[in-house]
């Protein structure tokens, strides 16, 4: 049973003590340092408001094309029979993914007492919840008539209409209701002793009335934290198989057609595999910026990137394995279909899509084998921007091909995204950013109470009596 650490007077945790391992944080002396350097980055900037900016232009530039389509019909969208699909859910099983490295470093990686997630798990979090709410718009975009979107819930109705549950819309919404529900629980939970601790240095009046009412009442006792270590415990074992029972789901999409590339029983794992690579790449693309921003590399330390980098290298193996099953699987099951098309999307119509995601996903992070690759900022950001490409390509390469591939010779066709299709993409990343930068300025996006605990016991002690070394 975890033992409970002495508090200090005024702002010592009384929490389980549960070890970080292999996490120092030399450079963060006392409790006031670390109150004083994570709520510094609540402030707002110039950088913050043009960023800001510039996300909800995009965000204008999906919705006008939305707006659009609407007016029009699908039509715009590039759509032709047999390609029905196309940017649309592309996108949407790319943001799914996004979202799948939240639950991953925030609840696995706490069960298995990983000491690395303690300083990024919280901008993983956050990450995840708006992912998700940006791949909820797909569904809805992707309907012809998105007014009536409330038909895809199993609710009885006077029409006597009921959801297809043959139909993919239909897993995709118990998904993302289910995905989305227990991802801001996990979220709010964590962010308790946070908002007390904002609630207990807030000068407003009103806005210390808020993060009262939000921090319900914490008052730091040593009953408080036994519930939470609980609590918390319970949601990162319950969320735990979301990880793959989610995008599972997503992957049935796919797998339980007959398109050639799509009916193969590896595709839940694959998919799964693919998220949390998908997902650790826009980790890196959000904290790098932050950590390099607001000064927090003694938080977000070298060694943390490592331990990241080292998991991202990981996944991207796996995704690769996966690869050659899939052109192993074609070739040794002797289906002329599968065979064609898998040689279709290498050197066929679609070698440029393919070769992007190879690049993207497999050959470029074995770079991280290299210990300083692995410790250079610069480079893992810009290699986490092309897998952010890569993982998309992916989706892209798995839908459009297929489709335009099929069976029959004379159904053959080709795939041209519009203006529309793109609006509506660039709009869902302004959406997604939209909301990271608006949470960033309103909550801790490192956690403080978690890094509190990393203060050596001598240095908690001085601190405690007002002094430090």
């Amino acid at each position: 049973m975890a033992t409970l650490a002495q508090p200090g007077p005024d702002t010592g945790p009384m929490r389980p003590n549960i070890a970080k391992a292999g996490l120092q944080l030399p450079a963060v002396k006392d409790y006031a340092q670390v109150d004083r350097e994570i709520m510094g980055t609540l402030h707002p900037t110039r950088g913050w408001f043009i960023l800001l900016m510039v996300s909800v232009a995009c965000l204008g530039v999906g919705a006008l094309s939305w707006i659009y389509q609407i007016h029009e019909g699908l039509g715009v969208a590039g759509y032709a029979p047999p390609v029905m699909w196309g940017v649309y859910i592309v996108t949407f099983v790319f943001w799914i993914g996004i979202g799948h490295a939240g639950t991953l470093i925030s609840a696995i990686l706490y069960l298995f007492r990983a000491g690395f997630r303690t300083t990024i798990y919280r901008c993983a979090e956050a990450m995840t919840v708006f992912a998700v709410m940006t791949a909820g718009l797909f569904p809805i975009i992707h309907l012809g008539r998105p007014w009536k979107f409330f038909w895809l819930l199993p609710y009885p109705n006077w029409r006597l209409l009921w959801p297809n549950f043959k139909s993919p819309l239909v897993w995709d919404v118990f998904a993302i209701l289910t995905y989305l529900t227990i991802s801001v629980t996990f979220l709010f939970v964590g962010l308790l002793p946070d908002l007390a601790t904002l609630r207990d240095a807030e000068k407003n009046p009103f806005r210390k009335r808020i993060l009262g009412a939000l921090s319900f009442g914490w008052r730091n006792s040593e009953n408080e934290w036994r519930h939470f270590a609980r609590a918390y415990l319970f949601l990162a074992a319950f969320s735990t198989p979301l990880v793959l029972s989610v995008h599972s789901i997503v992957s049935f999409d796919f797998a339980m057609a007959l398109v050639p590339g799509w009916h193969t029983t590896i595709f839940a794992p694959y998919f799964v595999a693919g998220a949390i690579f998908s997902g650790m790449g826009m980790v890196y693309t959000i904290i790098i910026p932050i950590r390099k921003f607001f000064k927090l590399e003694h938080y977000v330390t070298l060694n943390v990137m490592d331990a990241g980098a080292k998991l991202t290298l990981f996944t991207s193996m796996v995704v690769g394995c996966a690869y050659m099953v899939e052109y192993f699987i074609a070739w040794y099951g002797g289906v002329p279909a599968e065979q064609d098309y898998f040689m279709n999307r290498v050197f066929g119509q679609w070698w440029w899509a393919a070769w992007i995601m190879l690049t993207c996903n497999v050959i470029l992070p074995l770079s991280l084998f290299s210990q300083k690759l692995r410790r250079n900022p610069t480079w893992l950001w810009i290699l986490s921007l092309f897998i952010n490409l890569g993982m998309w390509y992916e989706r892209f390469v798995i839908v459009v091909p297929g489709l335009s591939h099929e069976f029959e010779p004379w159904q053959w066709t080709g795939y041209v995204p519009t203006f529309i299709d793109m609006g509506i993409l660039i709009g869902s990343f302004g959406w997604f950013f939209m909301w990271f930068l608006l949470f960033i300025k309103q909550l801790p996006v490192i956690a403080i109470s978690e890094v509190k605990e990393i203060v050596p016991p001598r240095l908690k002690e001085a601190a405690s009596h007002g002094g430090g070394h």
